[in-house]
Formats: C-alpha cells, structure tokens, sequence
C-alpha cells in the first residue's frame, strides 16, 4: 500500500510526524506499508512558521522512507499570498464580523486557492500513485482551501467508481479544544462554520482522531462521519545503551555526561511553555547547586525559526535566568538519527532518550495553558525511558493518562516553580525518590494500555483490504 501524508503544520519535523514515523514502523513491520511515503509538510500555506514558508528551509536527514516536496504549487505566488493566508484563516475563524460583500469575497479567494490545490493535490497523488493519503490536523481551519483543495483532488481521484483507497483525516487537535488566540481572537471558531469543510461520510474518505474526548467533540460537527478512536503509538528500541554517535553528539554540544541531561520534547511555540521549563530548570539549578549537586542541562527539541516573536522572548528570559551554558536548542529533532555534511551526529527523539536515561536525567513538558494539548506524550516519553516527568497542569493528563500515572506536578507561580525546583533537584539525584516519582514503576507498565499498538494495526489493515476488494473498510474509520 503506498502512503503519501499531508501535514498541516508547516514544519519539517514535529511530534505529529515523529508519531506518523512509528504508524509507517509499524505498516512496514507487518507488510502493509511500501515506502518511500510521499510528503507535503504545509510549508507553502503557513506563513505564520517563519523561515519555514514557502517552501521549507534548509533541512537534511529525512530518512530514505520519506520523500518531501518542497515547491509551492504552480500557479501560487508565495509573496502576494504571505498575507492572504492569515487574513483568510481569521475571516473563517469568525465570518459573524464580516458584511455581504466582505463574505462573498472571502468565498472567491477560497475557491480560487482551492482550484490550485486541487491541481497541485491531483498531480501529487497522481505522481506518486498514492492509495491512501494520511492528512494530518488537516480538519483544522489553518488553511481552508487546501484542505477544500485536497478533498476535491481525492474525489477526482477515488470518488464515482475510481481506484480504490482515499484519504485518512488523522487529527490529534480539533476546534473545541485547541483554544488558541493571537491578538486576544481564536485562531480557530470552537465548532466549524460552513466556511470549513469537514471530513464527510463517503466510500473514499476515513476519520481517525486520538482521544475519545475528540471523538465526542466531532458528534458536534456539520457531518454523517464519526471518528475512530485510534490512539498515538510510541517508539520501539528506547532501552538500549550509548554508543559513539551519542558521545559525539554530547563532544558537539558540550555536554558534561557526569550531568542529568533534561529533555523538553516540544516546539518552540507559545503555548508549548518553553518558558516554564525554563523557570523551572532555574529553579532546579539554584536548588542543585545549594546541595553541591551536579547542575542539569535542558535540551529543547524545538526550532527557534518557527515563532520569531516569542523565540526573541526566550533567548532573553535564558540570558535574564544566566542558563546559557545549561540549554541546547537542538534546531528540531529528525525522524532519524544521522551524520549531517560536517559528520556531527544530529540525533533523534529515541536517541535523545536514551541520553537522558544514561544520564539518569528526566523529561520537562510545561504547557502554558491547559486548553490546548489533546495527548501531551511528554509524559509517556519519559515513561517509556524508564525516566521522571515534570508537568505542568493541562486539562487532557487525566484524561488521557488516568488518575493513576505518576508525575511531578509544577505550578506556573514564582513560590511554585520554587517547590517544584527542589523537588526536581531531589528526583534528579536520589535514586528511590526518581523511583517513586515513576509510580515506583507503575507508570511503565500502564503505557501498553494507554498507547496500544493494535488499534493502528488494525487500521492499516482496513485500508490495505480495500486495495482488492475496492470497498470502504468495515471499520477503523467513518462509518
């Protein structure tokens, strides 16, 4: 079965396409998956991510399983669209504010988008010979028209009695519950508008969110599908020893291996809380160093090109805390480890677990705001590395985890990231405290439960049963 995937994040790498990485372990594991995946990664409809628009930046290793297009559309003009994209996902998030004639002009540019999309997506699939094409949070409103765009490219190609296979919306945010503001608006309205094309319930298109609070969420919506549960899946290899490429990644960054080595594994992006990890390393060093401890480092996984604005924000807040010899803005973290021009080891998300548990470290996840993150795999990251995790308060952890999983809880004040800090500082360096703060092993043996293999499994699956029997699956999707 020949994959292609369409992310709506506009970044090269991201924990979406790390997840989507382990689907295609998986699919190729069991023989269901051919490779390479053909991939559009949004760069040409998120002017919003920096130096990432329009059409990517300067970015090696991809791994030999995924084939990324980087050209814009033909017939797209990035310069004179810079602005237009922003301008047409605010006008959708709340089309209440316009006039007649205001709302008819916002419909022409969609459509007018959409057709060079469509074109571009009809191509794309065609050139490739894509039997099912995985979009990513692509029923979000970032880019109305090339979602309408993709959907008109996918009927043409699979729709009134063509080839089997389709398109899978596979969205781990959705309306309700990514309540993200610039400028004090919502960057998304809280239920789609008839502005926004949803996924519908037809022979050629499947749904597939990754909680069950999504799920309900999507009854809400202006559509006959229903979305399957499929939850995310997690790397497999975690467990293993250090060898000379992690020494060589820690010889380039200068890190002291005698050092916790501290993961933040999020984007540099408001509402990550870049920030509160930083404030909390802080307080964790002045607690360090007041006991004669070894201090941590923090690495964070993120890019600092895809917000400028709030990136200027924390090199500051890094100089105004003296933690630049303890942080290391790894640039973005590869779907796979490997050498770059110069043969410095860029290493990813597995073998930057795996420094973290050699240097019995731990694992940071602080977002800002508890509305926004729909998983959060901070947590089971750690978990899976047999290594402690510090959060703070979002409304998805019980959700999702249970009230049983075990973390260190940090609150957003200066008293609290204080306590935290000294907390921190003892988990850091008292081996039955690390124990202890893992659910004395508790947390590892749930994560089986929580991020099971088989849903996805059988998924993959379905859709490459339809490949012979030219059919709709029987389930793992809308119905």
């Amino acid at each position: 079965m020949k994959l292609g995937v369409v992310s709506g994040d506009g970044l090269p790498v991201s924990g979406l396409l790390t997840v989507f990485r382990n689907v295609v372990d998986i699919g190729v594991r069991r023989g269901l998956v051919d490779t390479p995946v053909a991939a559009d990664l949004g760069y040409s409809w998120r002017p919003d991510k920096g130096a990432f628009y329009p059409d990517g930046a300067p970015v090696a290793g991809y791994p030999d399983w995924l084939w990324v297009s980087t050209a814009p559309p033909a017939g797209a003009d990035p310069e004179r669209l810079r602005p237009l994209w922003r301008e047409v996902r605010d006008q959708v998030a709340d089309p209440s504010r316009l006039d007649g004639g205001e709302l008819q002009a916002l419909r022409g540019r969609i459509e007018e988008l959409a057709e060079v999309y469509r074109e571009h997506f009809r191509t794309w699939l065609d050139d490739h010979e894509i039997d099912w094409v995985v979009a990513i949070n692509m029923t979000l409103s970032d880019a109305v028209p090339v979602t309408a765009g993709l959907q008109a490219a996918v009927r043409e190609r699979f729709g009134d009695g063509g080839r089997p296979g389709g398109v899978l919306f596979w969205d781990h945010d959705l309306f309700g519950s990514c309540a993200i503001f610039e400028n004090g608006l919502r960057i998304y309205p809280e239920v789609p508008n008839e502005l926004i094309p949803v996924p519908q319930k037809n022979a050629y298109t499947e749904w597939a969110v990754v909680s069950s609070e999504l799920a309900a969420e999507a009854l809400r919506y202006p559509t006959d599908a229903k979305p399957s549960v499929v939850p995310n899946v997690l790397p497999a290899g975690v467990r293993e020893p250090l060898g000379e490429r992690h020494r060589e990644f820690a010889r380039h960054w200068r890190l002291d291996l005698s050092r916790p080595v501290v993961l933040c594994p999020v984007r540099v992006f408001r509402v990550k809380g870049v920030d509160l990890s930083l404030e909390l390393l802080a307080a964790t060093r002045r607690e360090c160093a007041r006991l004669g401890r070894p201090l941590p480092y923090l690495l964070v996984f993120g890019s600092l090109d895809e917000d400028p604005d709030y990136a200027a924000e924390i090199t500051d807040l890094v100089a105004r805390l003296d933690l630049a010899e303890d942080v290391r803005f790894l640039d973005g973290v590869p779907l796979g480890s490997y050498q770059d021009a110069r043969g410095t080891w860029v290493l990813d998300e597995v073998d930057l677990l795996r420094l973290a548990a050699a240097t019995e470290g731990m694992v940071f996840f602080t977002p800002s705001t508890p509305d926004v993150e729909t998983i959060g795999l901070g947590p089971a990251l750690a978990s899976l590395a047999h290594l402690p995790c510090a959060t703070t308060y979002y409304t998805a952890f019980e959700q999702v985890y249970g009230m049983d999983y075990r973390v260190l809880r940090a609150g957003r004040s200066a008293s609290d990231m204080r306590a935290a800090g000294a907390q921190v500082a003892r988990v850091l360096h008292d081996r039955q405290a690390r124990y202890e703060a893992g659910g004395n092993g508790a947390n590892v043996e749930l994560l089986s439960s929580l991020f099971p293999e088989q849903p996805w499994l059988e998924l993959l699956r379905n859709l490459h049963a339809t490949l012979t029997r030219g059919a709709a699956p029987t389930d793992g999707g809308s119905r």
